[in-house]
């Protein structure tokens, strides 16, 4: 399965070194390029890309309101965001955003690579530190609608980090029944991302916060 992607960057220069490396693999397809927040969205609509690739700064419209703008557009679409400092503050925007994931612009390649098909699989891969900030952060619900049984296995193997077919897997039941039902976690919970449910999870005791 071939993962389509956007590059949203208002750097010319990064936008071709990531469109360079990226085609290295035959898994990866560059559907196009944005050069601002807004290129990125009426892109993003057009073409329908499993992954955005996000820079944080740009002009016309910035990265985290382009975000916020797809995801709640369309919520198929997952977003990484791409920054060059990593600043609490835009981490924590990204995500309330509804970015799946974050990477400094300086990540090695294959890491990349690795973290968009992590997205794409539907994994959320939150490090200790960043769990530990986002959960100070980011607004998790405090009534949301009561989740299924079902719901509730879903969302606590979706933040242990499983992917959907992992989730199938372990649940026997098929990866588009294991994709409902994170929507349906989503809309219950008012959040746009599967880092936002995770975070609610490790709120609840669901699972435990990753140690730091």
């Amino acid at each position: 399965m071939t993962i389509r992607i956007l590059i949203a960057d208002d750097h010319a220069v990064v936008r071709q070194g990531l469109k360079m490396f990226l085609s290295l693999d035959p898994e990866l397809e560059i559907l196009g390029e944005a050069g601002d927040g807004k290129k990125a969205i009426e892109m993003a609509r057009q073409l329908q890309p499993d992954i955005v690739l996000m820079d944080l700064l740009m002009p016309v419209l910035g990265g985290v309101e382009a975000t916020a703008t797809i995801r709640r557009e369309m919520p198929d679409v997952e977003v990484i965001a791409l920054t060059s400092v990593l600043e609490d503050k835009s981490v924590v925007d990204a995500v309330r955003a509804g970015a799946i994931g974050y990477l400094l612009k300086d990540t090695e390649s294959d890491e990349l690579i690795r973290a968009i098909k992590a997205a794409a699989a539907g994994q959320v891969q939150l490090s200790p530190k960043a769990a530990a900030r986002l959960m100070r952060e980011v607004r998790t619900p405090d009534n949301p609608e009561t989740l299924t049984d079902r719901e509730t296995d879903v969302l606590r193997l979706l933040a242990l980090g499983q992917s959907n077919k992992e989730i199938a897997q372990t649940l026997s039941i098929g990866e588009k029944t294991v994709k409902t039902h994170v929507s349906n976690v989503l809309a219950k919970l008012s959040v746009t991302s599967r880092t936002q449910a995770a975070l609610y999870a490790v709120r609840i005791g669901l699972v435990e916060a990753p140690p730091e």
